[in-house]
Formats: C-alpha cells, sequence, structure tokens
C-alpha cells in the first residue's frame, strides 16, 4: 500500500470541512464550559458532565483545527478525525435512545441535531480525502 501526501492545492474542501468542524466544536465546547449551568438546565446533563464535554471538545477543536493548517494534511489523521466524529454521531443517539444522558426533550432534540451535524462533517471529511487523492 503507497501513502498519498495530501497537499495544500489538493487539499482546499479537506481544509475547509476539518475548519467547519474545529469552529463548531471549538465553539460548542466553549458554550458547554462557559455556560455549563444555564446549558444543564436546558438539555437535561449535569453542569459538571458538561464542563467535561466542553473541554474536550475545545482540546478536540484545536486539534481539528491544527491539522487543517498544516502544510500537508494526513490521511491517517483525517481519518482518525472521521472514526472519532462518526463515533460521537453513535454515541449521541445511543445516549438519547437509552436515556444515558437524562436529556429533556430540547436535549434529545439537541443531541440528535449535534449528532447528524457531526455525522454531516464525517461525510464532508471523507468528501474531501477522495477529492484530494484524486485530484
Amino acid at each position: 500500500m503507497t501513502a498519498v501526501t495530501v497537499t495544500a492545492d489538493k487539499a482546499k474542501f479537506l481544509r475547509l470541512a476539518l475548519t467547519a468542524d474545529a469552529v463548531v466544536t471549538g465553539g460548542n465546547g466553549l458554550v458547554y464550559l462557559a455556560f455549563a449551568g444555564p446549558v444543564a438546565g436546558l438539555l437535561g446533563p449535569d453542569a459538571g458532565l458538561l464542563r467535561g464535554i466542553g473541554v474536550f471538545l475545545l482540546v478536540y477543536g484545536a486539534a481539528v483545527g491544527l491539522l487543517a493548517t498544516r502544510r500537508t494534511i494526513s490521511p491517517a489523521a483525517t481519518k482518525a478525525v472521521i472514526a472519532l466524529n462518526i463515533a460521537w454521531s453513535l454515541g449521541s443517539v445511543a445516549a438519547v435512545i437509552t436515556g444515558a444522558g437524562d436529556f429533556t426533550t430540547i436535549g434529545a432534540i439537541w443531541a440528535i441535531a449535534q449528532a447528524l451535524t457531526v455525522a454531516g462533517f464525517a461525510e464532508l471529511q471523507i468528501m474531501g480525502l477522495r477529492k484530494a487523492r484524486n485530484q
């Protein structure tokens, strides 16, 4: 198997998909961290859990953003982002279905909307990786 390097010229779409993911993820993390109490009241999960999720999302968003800024975007790192995005989406849906998130109705709707958004980022990143390899 031959490794393919994704360079800046070939990676515009992929770079955009990663950047959008980083901005949305980081913004979401910031809201969870800064406003955990009010968000917990609205969505249902405990404020402490939301703070922890907020920290994770800030770190993850920063890592995805860093990947997007690299001159050469690593296909392996991009695949890891895609896998984590898919896992997050499935986990969010599972938390709603099983009741593990202790969501309010608004919280359940938010979790499903968030899962769909993150799955959309994964799909865009898959498309971007394919485009970059085929150009």
